[in-house]
C-alpha cells in the first residue's frame, strides 16, 4: 500500500474502495488484540481501556480519554456525551467487555459520532480470548 492509494482529501481520510481511517484502524486493533492477548479476558472494562490508552500511546498515537462533549436541546445544555476514547481526533474508540455487540451498542456508537462530528467509531470486544471488533461509520440523513 503506497500514498497514492488514498485520496487527497485529509478530512476524509478514505481510501479508494471506501473504507475510512483503514491503516489508523488497524493500528487500533492490533493495540488491543496486544492488550487483550497480555491481559486475557475477565477483566473490567476501564482496566482494558486504560491499557489501550499506554498501547496506543506507545505506538505514537495521540488519545483523549473520556472527553466531554455538550449536549443541546432547544439552545440549552442538558448534558454531556463522553466516549471512551478519541483517537488522533480522527476515530471513537469504546472497549466493551459483552457476550456480543447489541444495538444499543451501534446506537451510542451513532451518538457519539454526531456528537463529535467524526466518521467513524470502532467497537472492541475484550470479553473473549478470541478477539472481536465492529466498524460503526456516521449515517448521514
Amino acid at each position: 500500500m503506497n500514498a497514492d492509494d488514498f485520496n487527497d482529501d485529509p478530512q476524509q481520510g478514505k481510501k479508494s474502495d471506501g473504507l475510512i481511517h483503514e491503516e489508523l484502524s488497524r493500528s487500533i486493533i492490533g493495540c488491543a488484540m496486544t492488550v487483550l492477548n497480555t491481559l486475557k479476558p475477565g477483566l473490567d472494562e476501564k482496566i482494558y481501556e486504560n491499557a489501550l490508552v499506554l498501547e496506543l500511546m506507545a505506538h505514537g498515537h495521540q488519545v483523549e480519554q473520556q472527553k466531554q462533549f455538550p449536549v443541546f436541546y432547544r439552545e440549552i445544555e442538558i448534558g454531556k456525551g463522553i466516549p471512551d476514547l478519541i483517537v488522533d481526533g480522527k476515530v471513537v474508540v469504546d472497549p466493551k467487555v459483552a457476550e456480543i455487540f447489541n444495538e444499543t451498542h451501534l446506537a451510542q456508537m451513532q451518538g457519539y459520532l454526531n456528537l463529535t462530528g467524526l466518521e467513524l467509531a470502532l467497537l472492541l470486544n475484550f470479553k473473549h480470548a478470541r478477539f472481536a471488533w465492529k466498524r460503526v461509520v456516521k449515517q448521514h440523513h
